[in-house]
């Protein structure tokens, strides 16, 4: 059967107006990616005289060379992770397991308790509190500050427990029915239902960690426990500083200091950009589908 709806003038304005947007938003934000990617397989001497956009002039791994030769790279791949794994698989396991708590409207004062977890999404004791607060737990230079403290995250519990408050209550009074306890029901039931929101936490929880350079600046102080954001950061601040020595030596200007070097500071800090985000890039394929399903938590009541 046909359907004699014909679209508006207006709807087709709306329609194309939407798609234009679309496209400056993923223009947005693929041309710079394919400016890093260009700059950072490019050769530092040659990027420095510009005209690189998409596709490197001159194509070397010197760059990448730069970065991964350093001793310490893969004990501060160890530790970045380490922490990703084991930080989001806890963080995850024990942000359901509150938030399953909190949606249950049964649980003697569990307003106040929701009150309080949304009031330290507002406020903060500060750096010098917090350091020492970690200090006065023993956290401070052990591989346990970067997992411990960022265990929960309120505004991350607030969404599981919205997802799980969709979950109908009828399933859970069925599974008491047949004699399972609440554990029992968080696991075989609420657990294999949510895996859009888990997916959704699960990856911020994983880019947190892995993109985290603060907490291995600030809160660590030996250098077998820094992660591989630190270390760069490190080694991107090391190549700023020989790059000014270079230019402030005497009789020796800019294009001088550039033939001294194989590689520049801008050019080593886009292959650490790629460095950092390529395991975003190849594990967010897999949980898309989950994701875009996650991100809808809320926006429909039953």
């Amino acid at each position: 059967m046909k359907s004699h709806y014909k679209t508006s003038v207006g709807e087709k304005i709306y329609v194309v107006v939407v798609y234009l947007l679309i496209i400056l938003l993923c223009l947005s934000i693929i041309l710079p990616f394919l400016n890093i990617f260009a700059l950072s397989f490019n050769a530092g001497k040659d990027a420095e005289r510009g005209g690189i956009y998409f596709w490197p002039r001159l194509w070397s791994l010197q760059n990448y060379k730069e970065v991964l030769v350093s001793s310490n790279i893969l004990t501060a791949f160890g530790i970045s992770l380490f922490r990703t794994v084991v930080g989001t698989v806890a963080s995850v396991f024990l942000t359901a397991m509150a938030a399953y708590a909190l949606k249950s409207k049964t649980l003697p004062g569990v307003r106040f308790f929701t009150l309080l977890i949304f009031f330290t999404m507002l406020f903060s004791g500060g750096i010098i509190p917090y350091y020492m607060l970690l200090k006065s737990l023993h956290l401070t230079n052990t591989i346990w500050v970067y997992v411990i403290p960022a265990l929960y995250s309120a505004w991350n519990l607030i969404i599981m427990r919205t997802f799980f408050q969709q979950i109908h209550v009828s399933l859970e009074e069925s599974a008491r029915m047949d004699g399972y306890n609440d554990f029992s029901i968080f696991m075989r039931i609420i657990m294999p239902l949510s895996k859009p929101v888990i997916a959704v936490i699960a990856l911020f929880n994983a880019v947190g960690h892995w993109n985290d350079w603060f907490t291995g600046a600030f809160y660590v102080r030996s250098g077998d426990l820094r992660p591989l954001s630190t270390l760069l950061q490190e080694m991107l601040t090391r190549a700023e500083a020989m790059r000014s020595k270079l230019e402030s030596a005497a009789g020796m200007n800019q294009y001088d200091a550039l033939d001294k070097m194989q590689v520049t500071g801008d050019s080593m800090k886009m292959a650490t950009i790629m460095i950092v985000v390529a395991p975003i890039i190849i594990i967010y394929p897999f949980i898309q589908k989950y994701f875009a399903q996650g991100v809808m938590i809320g926006s429909i009541k039953e």
